[in-house]
């Protein structure tokens, strides 16, 4: 029976239709963190699977949280980790948003579009202008718009006809 909240897959991966909503709760409250669903990049590189069966099995077998004394992540361990997400989608948040107003709406996108771009133009240029240029005493040249939309590249080096992209992120970003 299909799922009206599927809206299509790639392969394995399913495409959900509230996706931003479900990735922003996972995030937020560290739900998908190595600390919680074990170091899933490290581990699927380990198992290196051919087919996604093996993936899942070698998952389940080998995965163990990062806390909690390392428990083994079951899969009823990963649908305690939706039940959890349920709750702070449909409380929490359900919470927040009937407590916001369009004028906080307005003031944030105000400062998010000028204020935070400027705040962010200034680091930045102080980061690399006043400290990284010197210290590898190469030109850094700022990247054109589609590299920093297409690789997350805000400045580069080029150094013998190659490149080197730089990304720069406030210490608070991660």
């Amino acid at each position: 029976m299909a799922k009206e909240y599927i809206s299509g897959s790639d392969g394995h991966n399913l495409k959900f239709k509230r996706e931003t909503l479900l990735n922003y709760g996972m995030n937020r409250w560290g739900l998908n963190k190595a600390h919680s669903v074990g170091s899933t990049s490290e581990l699927i590189r380990t198992c290196a699977p051919s087919k996604y069966e093996e993936w899942e099995q070698f998952y389940f077998t080998k995965a163990k949280q990062k806390k909690k004394d390392g428990l083994q992540i079951t899969r009823e361990y990963i649908t305690g980790l939706g039940q959890t997400l349920y709750v702070k989608l449909s409380e929490v948040v359900q919470h927040e948003l009937e407590q916001i107003s369009e004028e906080e709406c307005i003031d944030y996108a105000y400062n998010l579009v000028l204020n935070r771009t400027y705040e962010g133009y200034r680091t930045e240029i102080e980061t690399i202008y006043g400290q990284l240029e010197g210290a590898i005493g190469q030109k850094i040249e700022p990247a054109p718009d589609n590299w920093d939309r297409t690789y997350g590249v805000d400045f580069f080096v080029k150094i013998n006809q190659k490149y080197i992209g730089i990304q720069i992120k406030p210490i608070a970003s991660g």
